[in-house]
Order: structure tokens, then sequence, then C-alpha cells
């Protein structure tokens, strides 16, 4: 299985057709992933993730006012008029539950448009990594970890998610025929695994973010495996497939 993965460092750094009929994994820890995993765990009914302003207000117009929450950032501030920001801690149960969540974010829903001739596009974060590996060890097809990074740049935060994902697949043992980008997260998953919270928050995009981001936020992305909740693209809108 290990021998069929591959990492993209962000979300420019592949062809569209490159994905095509490939199962994607799209990361985005701060905080797009983090916050669509957590508003499904808190009762969404789903999330439609849109590419901009404009998107986000004609689906709007479809939805009864009452059954959707607007949510998202536009360079890490929440977008003037909508109800949330990108913040998981926003999304809690007494806010969310049974609602549609339109999100829209600089960097991670557009990856998942990006990511739309997918066979099939599941959300990875830190917080449903163990949900991610059990899905993947079933799959006897190629995936794809595609990390949204910032602004077509890699950011290290997704890049060691891909890593311990990966990690967690072949039991810390990746083979040496394994695809180049899954040696390089998985290299550097070991280097800074020991410590994973310290090297997010010393990443360049959680220092960009640390003055309109609330620490607790940050904290929030980092912890692993604290939910089974698998986010999957269906339709238009991602639901838990694990529910």
């Amino acid at each position: 299985m290990i021998n069929q993965i591959d990492v993209f460092s962000s979300a420019h750094s592949f062809k569209e057709e490159d994905i095509r009929d490939k199962i994607v994994v799209m990361i985005d820890v701060l905080r797009a992933s983090s916050t669509m995993v957590t508003a499904l765990q808190n009762g969404a009914k789903g999330v439609i993730a849109v590419e901009d302003m404009d998107d986000a207000s004609k689906i709007s117009h479809n939805l009864d006012a009452e059954s959707f929450l607007m949510s998202g950032e536009k360079n890490g501030i929440t977008i003037d008029g909508y109800d949330l920001g990108n913040s998981p801690l926003e999304h809690t149960r007494e806010v969310v539950n049974g609602k549609t969540i339109i999100l829209n974010t600089t960097n991670g829903t557009k990856a998942i448009r990006r990511c739309s001739l997918a066979d099939q596009i599941i959300v990875g974060s830190f917080l449903n990594l163990n949900a991610i590996v059990k899905h993947l060890q079933n799959l006897n097809e190629e995936v794809l970890l595609v990390c949204a990074g910032w602004r077509g740049r890699l950011s290290l935060e997704d890049i060691l998610c891909a890593g311990n994902i990966i990690y967690e697949l072949c039991e810390g043992d990746l083979p040496n025929e394994a695809r180049d980008g899954a040696k390089v997260a998985f290299g550097l998953y070991e280097k800074f695994s020991d410590d994973i919270e310290t090297s997010i928050k010393s990443s360049n995009y959680a220092v960009r973010l640390k003055d309109i981001v609330s620490e607790k936020d940050l904290e929030y992305c980092c912890q692993r495996s604290i939910t089974d909740i698998l986010p999957a693209l269906n339709e238009g809108i991602i639901t838990d497939i694990n529910g």
C-alpha cells in the first residue's frame, strides 16, 4: 500500500489532471481541515467548501436561511458578515448542530476544489489521523496526500501530518521503493515527531497567524486522533462517512 502513496507539498504543486481517479486526502491543519472535522463531530449536517465569496453567496441563496451558517477567513481574519471564522473552537455543538456549514478559506477549501477530478476526497488532520490511517489501510488504490500549504508554498504543519499518516501506515519502516514525496514527508515527521505542537507553533504559517488566531486554536489543531470522524466529499457536500 505504501508504495502507492505520494505527497504533494501544496495545492499548486500538481496539475488537476494528476488527481484524476485517485483517492485524495486533503490536509490543511491550520485550520480548514481541523474546522471541518470539528464541525461534523459537533453535529453539523455537512460542509460545503467554496473557493470564494461569490460561490458562497450563490449557494446560500438556494438554502433556507435557518439551515446554514457561513464560516471562513481571508488571510486568517473572519470574513465580514460571516457567522463564524475558520476556527474549530467556534464550531461548537451549540452553534453548528443540525446546520450546513458553507466554508470559505484562503487555502484549504481552494485545495478541495482543485482536487475535483479525484475518485474520492477525504479531509485529513491530526485530529482524525487514526481514522484516516484505518481507511487507507483497507484500500488498494493510488492515494495522494495533498497538503493545502499557504498560497502555493509548503506549510510544515501539513507536511508533518502527511508524514505522520505515512509513518503509521508503514509502522515506522518506510520501504526503499517509496515515492519521493512520501520519503520527504516521512523524514520530516521523524525529525520533528518528538514535539509536534512546538514544531507547528514555530512554523512560518503559525507565526503569521499568531497575532490574529487564538493560541488555543493552534493547540487544539495539534491534538492527535481525538475523533473517528472521516469527512469525505459526496455530491458537493462533505459529510462523515463513518457516521
